[in-house]
């Protein structure tokens, strides 16, 4: 892309992997859009931490989980008037810990908000925006599935897995139905990435058991996702679509 004011917008941006695709993403030369629900501090940080390395971004804070949230945040985003909006990472989402016997219709509701309905609403913002046939000079869309589609996920993790089965899914059909229209729709399954929130919500002696599943013998970084989000992005992934990448060190 040779856009010198290309936009990319990172949901839930402000932390972990997200924070750490928005700088790669800025690193690479794009006007980086940091999204958050409740943590500005977090996003005024990531902010801060790119524009200190001389690149541009910018926060916005929205409830991608609801349809109306979506459609706030992406004028929210037209209102700010930064340049085109060339790049999605769909990277909201969140896990929790209940067994399907257990499950309540509020479980059930939270779990497919965050991972995929998000995802969803916040695809059709952007292809309304990006795709030829509306006027738009097309772009990319990155979607944050995870390895737990493949493997079913930990005991009390099923819907979680589920959730992000869904987005394998979207991923090849909404590449198949925009394709001609200008734009890429690629996926990315991280497996165990060390964040501050996986380990809280792994504990330690959990993480160590799925550590020693582990090919790679150890977590991923988030700035390893990250490098990974800004390449299918850029050009250099010009004929990757309708895929998912796994980055999960072999397990």
């Amino acid at each position: 892309m040779g856009d010198t004011n290309k936009v990319v917008l990172v949901t839930g941006g402000g932390r972990g992997i997200g924070a750490a695709v928005a700088r790669a993403c800025a690193a690479d030369g794009w006007t980086a859009v940091v999204n958050y629900l409740r943590d500005a501090d977090s996003a005024a940080a990531t902010v801060a931490a790119i524009e200190a390395a001389g690149g541009r971004a910018a926060a916005l804070q929205g409830d991608v989980t609801t349809e109306a949230g979506v459609e706030a945040l992406f004028a929210a985003l037209d209102a700010l008037a930064l340049g085109p909006l060339k790049g999605l990472v769909n990277n909201a989402g969140g896990s929790a810990d209940f067994r399907i016997a257990d499950m309540t219709t509020a479980d059930f509701d939270k779990l497919m908000d965050g991972n995929f309905r998000s995802a969803a609403f916040c695809s059709r913002e952007a292809v309304r925006r990006m795709a030829t046939d509306r006027g738009g000079s097309g772009g990319v869309i990155v979607n944050m599935g995870s390895r737990a589609s493949v493997l079913g996920g930990q005991p009390g993790r099923v819907m979680y897995a589920a959730a992000k089965g869904a987005m394998d899914g979207f991923t090849v059909g909404l590449a198949n139905e925009v394709g001609k229209l200008g734009i890429r729709v690629v996926g990315i399954r991280p497996g165990v990435i060390r964040t501050d929130s996986h380990e809280a919500r792994a504990g330690a002696d959990r993480l160590r058991a799925i550590t020693a599943a582990i090919a790679a013998g150890r977590p991923g970084e988030p700035e390893e996702v990250a490098g990974l989000a800004a390449f299918l992005l850029s050009d250099r992934a010009g004929y990757m679509t309708g895929t998912m990448v796994d980055i999960s060190g072999g397990r």
